[in-house]
Protein backbone atom coordinates (compact mmCIF):
# COMPACT_ATOMS: atom_id res chain seq x y z
CA UNK A 1 0.00 0.00 0.00
CA UNK A 2 1.41 3.37 -0.97
CA UNK A 3 2.25 5.87 1.91
CA UNK A 4 1.00 9.65 0.99
CA UNK A 5 3.54 12.26 2.36
CA UNK A 6 2.28 15.05 3.83
CA UNK A 7 4.36 18.40 3.56
CA UNK A 8 5.47 18.38 6.30
CA UNK A 9 6.67 14.87 5.31
CA UNK A 10 7.76 15.91 2.02
CA UNK A 11 9.87 18.75 3.57
CA UNK A 12 11.69 16.54 5.52
CA UNK A 13 12.26 13.99 3.40
CA UNK A 14 13.96 16.16 0.39
CA UNK A 15 16.04 17.81 3.29
CA UNK A 16 17.46 14.09 4.13
CA UNK A 17 17.88 13.33 0.50
CA UNK A 18 20.11 16.72 -0.28
CA UNK A 19 21.91 15.51 3.27
CA UNK A 20 22.34 12.11 1.76
CA UNK A 21 23.93 13.67 -1.53
CA UNK A 22 26.26 16.03 0.27
CA UNK A 23 27.80 13.66 2.75
CA UNK A 24 28.04 11.10 0.00
CA UNK A 25 29.36 13.29 -2.93
CA UNK A 26 30.20 16.63 -1.91
CA UNK A 27 31.77 16.35 1.45
CA UNK A 28 35.14 14.69 0.32
CA UNK A 29 35.90 17.13 -1.71
CA UNK A 30 35.41 20.26 0.69
CA UNK A 31 37.50 19.29 3.09
CA UNK A 32 40.86 21.36 3.77
CA UNK A 33 43.71 20.22 1.55
CA UNK A 34 45.68 17.90 4.31
CA UNK A 35 42.36 16.11 4.72
CA UNK A 36 41.34 15.61 1.36
CA UNK A 37 43.71 12.88 -0.15
CA UNK A 38 42.08 10.04 -1.10
CA UNK A 39 45.45 7.71 0.54
CA UNK A 40 44.89 9.71 3.99
CA UNK A 41 43.87 7.44 7.33
CA UNK A 42 46.25 9.19 10.24
CA UNK A 43 44.73 11.03 12.92
CA UNK A 44 46.00 13.53 16.01
CA UNK A 45 43.54 13.41 18.70
CA UNK A 46 44.16 13.58 22.65
CA UNK A 47 42.77 15.76 25.43
CA UNK A 48 43.85 19.60 26.94
CA UNK A 49 44.42 19.34 30.49
CA UNK A 50 45.34 21.91 33.43
CA UNK A 51 48.74 21.42 33.66
CA UNK A 52 47.80 21.25 37.16
CA UNK A 53 44.81 19.85 38.06
CA UNK A 54 44.72 17.58 35.05
CA UNK A 55 41.59 18.53 34.92
CA UNK A 56 39.94 18.65 31.40
CA UNK A 57 39.64 21.80 29.92
CA UNK A 58 36.50 22.59 27.61
CA UNK A 59 35.87 25.29 25.07
CA UNK A 60 40.17 25.47 24.44
CA UNK A 61 40.73 26.67 20.71
CA UNK A 62 43.61 24.05 19.58
CA UNK A 63 45.05 24.51 15.88
CA UNK A 64 46.86 22.25 14.14
CA UNK A 65 49.19 23.16 11.18
CA UNK A 66 51.06 21.73 8.35
CA UNK A 67 55.02 22.01 9.17
CA UNK A 68 55.82 21.96 5.58
CA UNK A 69 52.82 23.91 4.35
CA UNK A 70 52.18 26.81 7.42
CA UNK A 71 49.10 27.79 5.56
CA UNK A 72 47.24 24.77 5.97
CA UNK A 73 45.88 24.85 9.41
CA UNK A 74 42.83 23.60 10.50
CA UNK A 75 40.96 24.77 14.02
CA UNK A 76 38.58 22.78 16.50
CA UNK A 77 37.14 23.33 20.30
CA UNK A 78 37.45 21.02 22.40
CA UNK A 79 34.10 19.58 24.26
CA UNK A 80 33.24 19.39 27.81
CA UNK A 81 35.96 16.46 28.15
CA UNK A 82 38.58 18.05 26.61
CA UNK A 83 38.88 16.24 23.96
CA UNK A 84 40.34 17.00 20.57
CA UNK A 85 40.67 15.31 17.51
CA UNK A 86 41.82 16.22 13.86
CA UNK A 87 41.03 13.33 11.23
CA UNK A 88 42.11 12.10 7.73
CA UNK A 89 45.67 13.74 8.16
CA UNK A 90 48.30 13.05 5.43
CA UNK A 91 51.61 11.04 6.59
CA UNK A 92 53.89 14.18 7.81
CA UNK A 93 54.54 16.36 10.69
CA UNK A 94 52.22 18.88 12.64
CA UNK A 95 52.28 21.41 14.86
CA UNK A 96 49.70 21.05 17.73
CA UNK A 97 49.04 24.50 19.68
CA UNK A 98 46.08 25.28 22.20
CA UNK A 99 44.72 28.30 23.65
CA UNK A 100 42.29 29.56 26.62
CA UNK A 101 41.09 32.44 28.27
CA UNK A 102 43.03 32.27 31.63
CA UNK A 103 45.78 30.13 30.73
CA UNK A 104 49.67 29.94 28.34
CA UNK A 105 49.18 29.63 24.89
CA UNK A 106 51.39 26.89 24.28
CA UNK A 107 52.31 24.48 21.86
CA UNK A 108 52.43 20.71 22.53
CA UNK A 109 55.40 20.16 25.14
CA UNK A 110 56.53 23.69 24.79
CA UNK A 111 59.72 24.91 26.23
CA UNK A 112 61.15 28.84 25.66
CA UNK A 113 60.33 28.82 22.01
CA UNK A 114 60.82 25.41 21.08
CA UNK A 115 58.06 22.44 21.13
CA UNK A 116 58.12 18.81 19.70
CA UNK A 117 55.74 18.61 16.46
CA UNK A 118 53.52 15.53 16.16
CA UNK A 119 54.59 13.38 13.11
CA UNK A 120 52.06 11.08 11.85
CA UNK A 121 52.98 7.43 10.35
CA UNK A 122 51.42 3.76 10.92
CA UNK A 123 54.51 3.51 13.03
CA UNK A 124 53.34 6.29 15.71
CA UNK A 125 50.35 6.88 17.96
CA UNK A 126 49.10 9.86 17.68
CA UNK A 127 45.57 9.78 19.36
CA UNK A 128 46.27 9.69 22.32
CA UNK A 129 48.34 12.78 22.90
CA UNK A 130 47.80 15.23 26.12
CA UNK A 131 48.33 18.97 25.41
CA UNK A 132 48.87 20.80 29.00
CA UNK A 133 47.91 24.73 29.22
CA UNK A 134 49.35 26.66 32.31
CA UNK A 135 47.00 28.92 34.14
CA UNK A 136 47.68 32.21 34.47
CA UNK A 137 49.33 33.60 37.86
CA UNK A 138 48.65 37.19 39.20
CA UNK A 139 50.21 39.39 41.29
CA UNK A 140 48.74 42.37 43.75
CA UNK A 141 49.47 44.70 46.23
CA UNK A 142 49.76 48.24 48.23
CA UNK A 143 52.33 50.62 48.38
CA UNK A 144 52.38 51.73 52.10
CA UNK A 145 54.67 54.71 53.43
CA UNK A 146 56.29 54.87 56.94
CA UNK A 147 52.84 55.06 58.67
CA UNK A 148 51.08 52.30 57.14
CA UNK A 149 49.08 54.99 54.49
CA UNK A 150 48.91 53.64 51.04
CA UNK A 151 51.08 55.41 49.10
CA UNK A 152 49.43 57.06 45.41
CA UNK A 153 51.67 57.16 41.96
CA UNK A 154 54.25 55.47 43.39
CA UNK A 155 56.76 53.16 40.30
CA UNK A 156 56.23 49.88 40.59
CA UNK A 157 58.33 47.36 39.01
CA UNK A 158 58.33 43.30 38.84
CA UNK A 159 61.11 41.40 37.73
CA UNK A 160 61.12 37.92 36.81
CA UNK A 161 64.43 35.63 37.47
CA UNK A 162 64.80 34.53 33.41
CA UNK A 163 66.58 30.97 32.56
CA UNK A 164 65.84 31.06 28.47
CA UNK A 165 68.99 30.11 26.65
CA UNK A 166 71.04 28.67 29.13
CA UNK A 167 71.93 31.47 31.41
CA UNK A 168 70.54 32.84 34.59
CA UNK A 169 69.30 36.79 34.36
CA UNK A 170 66.92 38.86 36.72
CA UNK A 171 65.08 41.05 34.46
CA UNK A 172 62.25 43.80 34.22
CA UNK A 173 58.85 41.66 33.58
CA UNK A 174 56.12 44.56 33.94
CA UNK A 175 55.66 47.90 35.54
CA UNK A 176 52.78 49.52 37.17
CA UNK A 177 51.64 53.13 38.99
CA UNK A 178 50.10 52.66 42.42
CA UNK A 179 46.51 54.52 42.35
CA UNK A 180 44.76 56.60 45.13
CA UNK A 181 44.47 53.46 47.47
CA UNK A 182 48.34 52.48 46.68
CA UNK A 183 47.01 49.56 44.72
CA UNK A 184 49.03 48.10 41.84
CA UNK A 185 48.48 44.64 39.70
CA UNK A 186 50.25 42.20 37.61
CA UNK A 187 47.93 40.27 35.63
CA UNK A 188 48.61 37.40 33.05
CA UNK A 189 52.26 35.83 34.84
CA UNK A 190 53.96 32.84 34.03
CA UNK A 191 54.87 30.54 36.92
CA UNK A 192 58.50 31.53 37.91
CA UNK A 193 60.82 33.45 40.68
CA UNK A 194 59.47 36.92 40.94
CA UNK A 195 60.98 40.51 42.94
CA UNK A 196 58.37 43.79 43.26
CA UNK A 197 60.15 47.28 43.48
CA UNK A 198 58.65 50.39 44.38
CA UNK A 199 60.10 53.65 44.35
CA UNK A 200 58.02 57.22 45.00
CA UNK A 201 59.01 60.68 46.29
CA UNK A 202 57.17 61.31 49.45
CA UNK A 203 54.68 64.12 48.97
CA UNK A 204 55.92 66.01 52.31
CA UNK A 205 59.24 66.06 50.83
CA UNK A 206 61.48 69.70 50.47
CA UNK A 207 64.54 69.21 48.90
CA UNK A 208 67.09 72.12 49.75
CA UNK A 209 70.69 73.00 48.47
CA UNK A 210 72.27 72.72 52.16
CA UNK A 211 74.32 76.33 51.72
CA UNK A 212 70.49 77.85 51.63
CA UNK A 213 68.63 78.47 54.72
CA UNK A 214 66.03 76.04 55.93
CA UNK A 215 63.29 77.51 57.93
CA UNK A 216 65.35 79.92 59.42
CA UNK A 217 68.32 76.57 59.87
CA UNK A 218 71.59 77.43 58.69
CA UNK A 219 74.43 75.96 57.66
CA UNK A 220 75.96 73.58 55.00
CA UNK A 221 75.39 70.07 56.44
CA UNK A 222 72.57 70.74 58.47
CA UNK A 223 69.65 68.39 58.46
CA UNK A 224 66.19 69.24 57.19
CA UNK A 225 63.44 67.23 58.65
CA UNK A 226 61.56 67.39 55.41
CA UNK A 227 64.71 66.38 52.75
CA UNK A 228 64.47 63.08 52.50
CA UNK A 229 63.43 60.61 50.00
CA UNK A 230 61.87 56.63 49.31
CA UNK A 231 64.73 54.54 48.40
CA UNK A 232 63.05 52.00 45.89
CA UNK A 233 62.52 49.30 47.93
CA UNK A 234 61.76 45.44 47.58
CA UNK A 235 59.53 43.15 48.35
CA UNK A 236 61.32 41.85 51.34
CA UNK A 237 62.23 45.33 52.42
CA UNK A 238 65.95 45.62 51.11
CA UNK A 239 66.90 48.71 49.00
CA UNK A 240 69.63 47.38 47.03
CA UNK A 241 68.83 44.59 44.41
CA UNK A 242 71.41 42.29 45.67
CA UNK A 243 69.71 42.26 49.10
CA UNK A 244 66.26 41.73 47.58
CA UNK A 245 64.75 38.03 48.28
CA UNK A 246 62.33 36.37 44.84
CA UNK A 247 58.95 35.20 46.25
CA UNK A 248 58.01 32.02 43.97
CA UNK A 249 55.11 32.64 41.65
CA UNK A 250 53.26 29.16 41.25
CA UNK A 251 50.61 28.28 37.88
CA UNK A 252 47.25 29.94 38.87
CA UNK A 253 48.90 31.75 41.88
CA UNK A 254 46.96 34.96 43.14
CA UNK A 255 49.67 36.63 45.41
CA UNK A 256 49.19 39.78 47.18
CA UNK A 257 52.97 41.34 47.78
CA UNK A 258 52.62 44.84 49.73
CA UNK A 259 55.62 47.01 49.62
CA UNK A 260 56.68 49.03 52.23
CA UNK A 261 58.56 52.18 52.40
CA UNK A 262 60.89 54.19 54.92
CA UNK A 263 62.09 57.76 53.74
CA UNK A 264 66.01 58.27 54.36
CA UNK A 265 67.87 61.55 54.49
CA UNK A 266 68.91 62.68 51.02
CA UNK A 267 72.39 63.38 50.31
CA UNK A 268 73.29 66.37 47.98
CA UNK A 269 76.16 66.00 44.98
CA UNK A 270 78.13 68.93 44.33
CA UNK A 271 80.10 68.80 40.59
CA UNK A 272 81.93 71.53 39.34
CA UNK A 273 81.93 72.08 35.18
CA UNK A 274 84.99 73.20 33.66
CA UNK A 275 84.80 76.82 31.73
CA UNK A 276 85.95 75.06 28.26
CA UNK A 277 82.43 73.06 28.91
CA UNK A 278 80.49 75.29 30.11
CA UNK A 279 81.12 78.02 27.14
CA UNK A 280 79.98 74.76 24.59
CA UNK A 281 77.15 73.83 26.53
CA UNK A 282 76.22 71.50 29.65
CA UNK A 283 73.40 69.34 30.35
CA UNK A 284 73.00 68.46 33.94
CA UNK A 285 74.49 65.07 34.73
CA UNK A 286 72.36 61.77 35.08
CA UNK A 287 72.50 58.92 37.87
CA UNK A 288 72.74 55.39 36.91
CA UNK A 289 72.20 52.54 38.98
CA UNK A 290 72.35 48.83 38.89
CA UNK A 291 69.71 46.86 39.63
CA UNK A 292 70.08 43.38 39.27
CA UNK A 293 71.39 42.53 35.41
CA UNK A 294 70.52 46.35 34.15
CA UNK A 295 71.34 49.32 35.19
CA UNK A 296 68.69 52.16 35.26
CA UNK A 297 68.44 55.59 35.76
CA UNK A 298 67.15 57.69 38.51
CA UNK A 299 63.95 59.88 37.36
CA UNK A 300 63.34 61.91 40.99
CA UNK A 301 66.06 64.41 41.30
CA UNK A 302 66.59 68.27 41.24
CA UNK A 303 69.56 70.32 39.71
CA UNK A 304 70.10 73.68 40.66
CA UNK A 305 72.81 76.57 40.01
CA UNK A 306 74.36 77.18 43.18
CA UNK A 307 77.70 78.95 41.91
CA UNK A 308 78.71 79.88 38.56
CA UNK A 309 80.21 76.70 36.81
CA UNK A 310 79.09 74.92 39.99
CA UNK A 311 75.74 72.27 40.37
CA UNK A 312 73.78 70.22 42.58
CA UNK A 313 71.89 67.66 42.20
CA UNK A 314 69.60 66.43 45.05
CA UNK A 315 66.94 64.78 46.21
CA UNK A 316 68.85 61.42 46.06
CA UNK A 317 69.21 58.60 48.77
CA UNK A 318 72.88 57.34 49.76
CA UNK A 319 74.15 54.66 47.78
CA UNK A 320 76.47 53.21 44.84
CA UNK A 321 75.36 55.03 41.36
CA UNK A 322 77.18 56.02 38.05
CA UNK A 323 77.39 59.89 37.08
CA UNK A 324 76.71 60.05 33.21
CA UNK A 325 77.54 62.91 31.81
CA UNK A 326 75.32 64.04 28.24
CA UNK A 327 76.67 65.63 24.96
CA UNK A 328 75.45 68.87 24.92
CA UNK A 329 73.93 68.64 21.39
CA UNK A 330 73.15 65.04 21.04
CA UNK A 331 72.36 64.21 24.78
CA UNK A 332 74.07 60.78 24.64
CA UNK A 333 76.33 59.84 27.15
CA UNK A 334 79.91 61.46 27.46
CA UNK A 335 81.28 60.50 30.36
CA UNK A 336 80.37 57.94 32.97
CA UNK A 337 82.12 57.56 36.42
CA UNK A 338 81.13 55.60 39.36
CA UNK A 339 80.49 57.12 42.31
CA UNK A 340 79.53 55.95 46.36
CA UNK A 341 77.12 58.70 47.91
CA UNK A 342 77.28 58.26 51.45
CA UNK A 343 77.79 61.81 52.90
CA UNK A 344 75.94 64.84 52.18
CA UNK A 345 77.58 67.76 50.04
CA UNK A 346 79.88 65.37 48.72
CA UNK A 347 81.60 67.14 45.81
CA UNK A 348 81.92 65.23 42.33
CA UNK A 349 84.51 66.67 39.86
CA UNK A 350 83.48 66.46 36.35
CA UNK A 351 86.60 66.27 34.50
CA UNK A 352 88.00 63.48 36.55
CA UNK A 353 85.29 61.30 34.79
CA UNK A 354 86.13 58.37 32.39
CA UNK A 355 85.22 59.66 28.57
CA UNK A 356 83.29 57.78 26.70
CA UNK A 357 84.51 55.83 23.50
CA UNK A 358 83.21 55.71 19.76
CA UNK A 359 83.59 52.41 17.52
CA UNK A 360 83.93 52.28 14.07
CA UNK A 361 82.67 48.83 12.58
CA UNK A 362 83.79 47.97 8.86
CA UNK A 363 82.41 44.56 7.77
CA UNK A 364 83.75 41.98 5.26
CA UNK A 365 80.76 40.22 4.15
CA UNK A 366 81.35 36.38 2.93
CA UNK A 367 81.68 35.53 -0.19
CA UNK A 368 78.08 33.86 -0.74
CA UNK A 369 76.24 36.40 0.99
CA UNK A 370 73.74 38.04 -1.01
CA UNK A 371 74.30 41.84 -2.48
CA UNK A 372 70.95 42.83 -1.36
CA UNK A 373 70.60 41.74 2.06
CA UNK A 374 70.41 44.88 4.33
CA UNK A 375 72.48 44.03 7.62
CA UNK A 376 72.40 45.37 10.93
CA UNK A 377 75.34 45.69 13.58
CA UNK A 378 75.02 46.35 17.29
CA UNK A 379 76.89 46.36 20.36
CA UNK A 380 76.02 44.05 23.80
CA UNK A 381 76.78 44.57 27.32
CA UNK A 382 77.47 41.42 29.67
CA UNK A 383 74.03 41.60 30.59
CA UNK A 384 72.72 41.24 27.02
CA UNK A 385 71.94 45.18 26.29
CA UNK A 386 72.24 46.73 22.96
CA UNK A 387 74.15 49.97 23.84
CA UNK A 388 74.87 50.68 20.24
CA UNK A 389 72.68 49.91 16.88
CA UNK A 390 73.34 50.65 13.43
CA UNK A 391 72.63 49.65 10.04
CA UNK A 392 75.67 49.37 7.80
CA UNK A 393 76.00 52.69 5.33
CA UNK A 394 77.06 52.33 1.05
CA UNK A 395 80.52 51.76 2.37
CA UNK A 396 80.37 48.47 4.43
CA UNK A 397 80.86 50.56 8.04
CA UNK A 398 78.66 51.86 11.31
CA UNK A 399 79.94 53.91 13.71
CA UNK A 400 79.03 53.94 17.23
CA UNK A 401 79.28 56.99 19.35
CA UNK A 402 79.41 57.83 23.49
CA UNK A 403 80.33 54.14 24.22
CA UNK A 404 80.97 53.69 27.92
CA UNK A 405 84.33 51.69 28.27
CA UNK A 406 83.99 48.26 29.11
CA UNK A 407 83.72 44.85 27.04
CA UNK A 408 81.05 43.78 24.65
CA UNK A 409 79.56 41.31 21.93
CA UNK A 410 79.49 42.57 18.20
CA UNK A 411 76.85 41.29 16.56
CA UNK A 412 75.38 41.41 12.77
CA UNK A 413 72.09 40.47 12.02
CA UNK A 414 69.54 40.80 9.04
CA UNK A 415 65.70 39.74 8.70
CA UNK A 416 66.21 36.72 6.87
CA UNK A 417 69.57 35.81 7.17
CA UNK A 418 71.69 34.42 10.14
CA UNK A 419 75.20 35.65 10.33
CA UNK A 420 78.27 35.66 12.92
CA UNK A 421 81.65 37.37 13.74
CA UNK A 422 83.91 34.82 13.02
CA UNK A 423 87.22 36.83 13.42
CA UNK A 424 88.06 40.60 14.23
CA UNK A 425 90.90 43.11 13.90
CA UNK A 426 91.75 45.96 15.47
CA UNK A 427 95.23 47.97 15.36
CA UNK A 428 96.57 45.14 13.68
CA UNK A 429 96.17 42.37 16.07
CA UNK A 430 93.31 39.91 15.16
CA UNK A 431 91.26 37.95 17.85
CA UNK A 432 89.20 35.04 17.32
CA UNK A 433 85.03 35.55 17.86
CA UNK A 434 83.04 38.75 18.34
CA UNK A 435 84.20 40.30 21.55
CA UNK A 436 85.42 43.68 21.99
CA UNK A 437 87.21 45.48 24.75
CA UNK A 438 86.33 49.27 24.72
CA UNK A 439 89.17 51.42 26.39
CA UNK A 440 87.91 55.18 28.01
CA UNK A 441 88.26 57.71 25.75
CA UNK A 442 89.60 55.47 22.71
CA UNK A 443 88.33 55.43 19.22
CA UNK A 444 88.32 52.01 17.86
CA UNK A 445 88.97 51.01 14.43
CA UNK A 446 87.27 47.44 14.04
CA UNK A 447 87.25 44.54 11.00
CA UNK A 448 84.87 42.23 11.69
CA UNK A 449 85.02 39.47 9.15
CA UNK A 450 81.27 37.60 9.00
CA UNK A 451 80.10 34.03 7.74
CA UNK A 452 76.85 33.36 6.95
CA UNK A 453 74.98 30.54 7.76
CA UNK A 454 73.26 28.92 5.45
CA UNK A 455 74.08 24.84 6.29
CA UNK A 456 71.08 23.16 7.75
CA UNK A 457 71.82 20.20 10.17
CA UNK A 458 69.35 17.24 10.03
CA UNK A 459 69.15 14.39 12.57
CA UNK A 460 67.68 11.97 15.19
CA UNK A 461 68.10 11.83 18.79
CA UNK A 462 67.56 8.49 20.49
CA UNK A 463 68.19 6.41 23.79
CA UNK A 464 69.02 3.19 23.47
CA UNK A 465 68.22 3.39 20.12
CA UNK A 466 65.05 4.23 20.31
CA UNK A 467 63.60 7.92 18.94
CA UNK A 468 63.92 10.67 21.63
CA UNK A 469 60.86 13.15 22.01
CA UNK A 470 61.22 16.63 23.45
CA UNK A 471 64.77 16.76 24.50
CA UNK A 472 66.98 19.72 23.73
CA UNK A 473 69.72 19.09 21.33
CA UNK A 474 72.16 21.85 20.54
CA UNK A 475 75.04 22.66 18.24
CA UNK A 476 77.70 23.94 20.20
CA UNK A 477 80.65 25.99 18.52
CA UNK A 478 83.96 25.63 19.63
CA UNK A 479 85.30 28.02 22.05
CA UNK A 480 81.60 28.89 22.78
CA UNK A 481 82.29 31.94 25.16
CA UNK A 482 83.54 33.91 22.41
CA UNK A 483 80.80 32.66 20.06
CA UNK A 484 77.71 32.84 21.76
CA UNK A 485 76.15 33.98 18.85
CA UNK A 486 77.15 30.41 16.22
CA UNK A 487 75.25 28.74 18.82
CA UNK A 488 72.04 26.80 17.27
CA UNK A 489 69.29 24.60 19.57
CA UNK A 490 66.27 22.83 18.79
CA UNK A 491 63.81 20.55 20.38
CA UNK A 492 63.48 16.55 19.00
CA UNK A 493 59.77 15.93 17.50
CA UNK A 494 57.66 12.68 18.20
CA UNK A 495 59.61 10.84 16.11
CA UNK A 496 62.61 11.88 17.63
CA UNK A 497 63.99 14.22 14.52
CA UNK A 498 65.37 17.71 14.89
CA UNK A 499 66.80 20.41 12.40
CA UNK A 500 69.12 22.74 13.25
CA UNK A 501 68.86 26.44 10.64
CA UNK A 502 71.44 28.71 10.00
CA UNK A 503 74.81 27.09 11.01
CA UNK A 504 77.43 29.49 10.39
CA UNK A 505 80.75 27.55 9.04
CA UNK A 506 82.95 26.26 12.15
CA UNK A 507 83.93 23.24 14.07
CA UNK A 508 80.96 22.04 16.70
CA UNK A 509 80.00 19.34 18.69
CA UNK A 510 76.26 18.44 19.21
CA UNK A 511 75.24 17.57 22.23
CA UNK A 512 71.39 16.09 22.71
CA UNK A 513 69.92 16.67 26.99
CA UNK A 514 67.14 14.96 28.51
CA UNK A 515 65.13 17.62 30.94
CA UNK A 516 67.66 20.30 30.13
CA UNK A 517 65.32 22.94 30.09
CA UNK A 518 65.65 26.02 32.45
CA UNK A 519 68.66 25.55 33.80
CA UNK A 520 72.08 27.06 33.30
CA UNK A 521 73.46 24.41 30.74
CA UNK A 522 75.25 27.19 29.56
CA UNK A 523 77.88 27.13 32.29
CA UNK A 524 80.99 26.03 31.40
CA UNK A 525 81.56 23.68 33.66
CA UNK A 526 78.02 22.50 33.26
CA UNK A 527 78.50 22.40 29.48
CA UNK A 528 81.94 20.78 29.52
CA UNK A 529 80.11 17.31 31.41
CA UNK A 530 77.86 17.24 28.00
CA UNK A 531 80.27 18.11 25.19
CA UNK A 532 82.62 14.92 26.17
CA UNK A 533 79.61 12.66 25.26
CA UNK A 534 78.82 14.97 21.78
CA UNK A 535 78.98 14.16 18.46
CA UNK A 536 82.08 16.30 16.93
CA UNK A 537 80.70 17.69 13.32
CA UNK A 538 82.32 20.32 10.92
CA UNK A 539 80.53 22.76 8.62
CA UNK A 540 82.96 24.29 5.69
CA UNK A 541 83.01 27.75 4.16
CA UNK A 542 81.49 26.84 1.01
CA UNK A 543 78.50 24.69 2.40
CA UNK A 544 75.12 25.52 1.82
CA UNK A 545 73.33 22.70 1.67
CA UNK A 546 71.42 20.19 4.09
CA UNK A 547 73.59 17.99 5.94
CA UNK A 548 72.12 14.67 7.10
CA UNK A 549 73.25 13.23 10.00
CA UNK A 550 74.31 9.46 9.55
CA UNK A 551 74.00 8.22 13.13
CA UNK A 552 71.54 9.50 15.74
CA UNK A 553 72.69 11.76 18.59
CA UNK A 554 72.69 10.08 22.22
CA UNK A 555 70.89 11.48 24.81
CA UNK A 556 72.36 12.25 27.86
CA UNK A 557 70.51 12.47 31.44
CA UNK A 558 70.40 15.84 32.81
Amino acid sequence: MATLLTPKRSAIFSFALILFYFCTFLAPHCLPASQGSANSSFRIAGNVVNSITGAPLAKARISLMDTANRANILFVITGDDGHFEFYSLKRGKYSLEGAKRGFIRAAYEQHEQFSTAIVTGADFNTENLTLRLTPLAFVSGKVFDEVGEPVRKATVTLYMEDHQGGLKRIVPAGSDMSDDEGYFEFAALAPGKYFVSASAKPWYAIHLPPSMSRNGISSAGAALPLDVAYPATFNNGATDSQAATPFPLQAGDHLQVDVHLSPVPVVHLTFRVPEDQQQNGFQTPLLQKRVFDTVEYLTDQSAQTIAPGVYELGGVPAGKYSVVLQDPQSGRPQQSSQITLDKDGQEFDASHGDPTASVKISVKMPRQAPDSQQLNVALQDSAMQVVGYSPLDATGEATFSNIPAGKYALVAFAPDKRYSVVRSVSSGVETSGHLLTVAPGSSLSVTAFLAIGMVAVEGFAKRGGKPSSGVMVALVPKDPQLHLDMFRRDQSDSDGSFVLRGVIPGTYTLIAVEDAWGFQWLQPDVLNRYLQHGQNLTIGDLMTSTVHLPDPVEVQPH
